[in-house]
């Protein structure tokens, strides 16, 4: 039959599903991964009906068994420079296939970007020289850093230079956003703030916009997850400040037209302490305080 696959064929669509790179990919994501690079094999109800023949549709035999992910222990900060988060997105150049990577590191007390590099790949090495950086600008000690599972969070000496630096390395769970949600929400800013480009024509353009971004981001950006001030403010403790100056104005606009409320004056709230990957515990205190 012309239309049926080769043994070559099915023997290869093992192989690739079977390979450290798609070896957690379903066949509509591995087809299209393949085309990317320009390689065709069969279509996605191929992939499914040859791995349904072989057993392998729920385990791939040439990969190791599944096992259960436990979520990180839990983070907490109760003030600038103790827990960081930190991860890699693209950004496009004017050639499909090319990007340039911007390499970024939040405060999740502060949510401010206390460091970013751009670079045109991604490498454990260029991690390592960040982190060495920004250890002696900020002078850090006994940092905690979450990040995901890549490459270049664990590849090469990174774990051994992260913990010379007296910088402690935490990992996410594959595939679970909110293990590490504040590198996550400051790139979806980033990529939904107004003039974002739709690619760089150059890696010195993505490097002289990303610096306007996070002098905007800290500085400008008034952030919801702090009571809506500055990044900047919360970390250097003004932010107490404000908040405690606003409660105030609310209080006197309240007094002067209380009918004008159905409840009582919005209160904004100083957020003593921020955790990242809450036990059930700190997240049953949380709702009844």
């Amino acid at each position: 039959m012309p239309r049926k696959l080769s043994e070559t064929e099915r023997k290869s669509i093992v192989e690739v599903c079977c390979s450290e790179e798609y070896v957690d990919c379903n066949p509509h994501e591995i087809v299209v991964s393949l085309l990317d690079k320009d390689i065709y094999i069969a279509s996605p109800s191929s992939f499914y009906r040859v791995l349904k023949e072989d057993g392998l549709l729920h385990h791939r035999s040439n990969s190791r068994k599944g096992v259960h992910s436990t979520a990180p222990s839990e983070l907490q900060a109760d003030g600038p420079h103790q827990v960081f988060s930190w991860d890699i997105t693209y950004l496009k150049s004017p050639i499909r296939g090319i990007y340039y990577y911007c390499y970024m590191v939040i405060d999740i007390w502060s949510r401010k970007l206390v460091g970013w590099e751009i670079h045109d790949r991604e490498s454990s090495e260029l991690a390592e020289a960040m982190f060495t950086r920004l250890k002696r600008e900020l002078q850090l000690n006994n940092v905690c850093l979450r990040s995901d599972n890549g490459a270049p969070m664990k590849g090469g000496t990174m774990i051994a230079t992260l913990y010379s630096l007296g910088i402690l390395p935490s990992y996410s769970r594959p595939r679970v956003s909110d293990d590490n949600p504040y590198s996550e929400a400051a790139f979806k800013t980033l990529k939904y703030t107004t003039g974002y480009p739709k690619f760089f024509h150059t890696i010195q353009e993505a490097r002289i916009w990303t610096a306007d971004f996070v002098n905007w981001y800290n500085t400008e950006h008034k952030h919801s997850g702090i009571g809506y001030v500055t990044p900047e403010d919360r970390h250097s403790g003004k932010g107490r400040k404000i908040l405690t100056e606003r409660n105030k104005m609310m209080t006197v606009a309240y007094a002067r037209h209380p009918e004008r409320w159905s409840t009582a004056a919005r209160s904004w709230d100083y957020q003593e302490v921020v955790y990242l990957s809450p036990s059930a515990g700190t997240n049953e205190s949380k709702k009844s305080a």
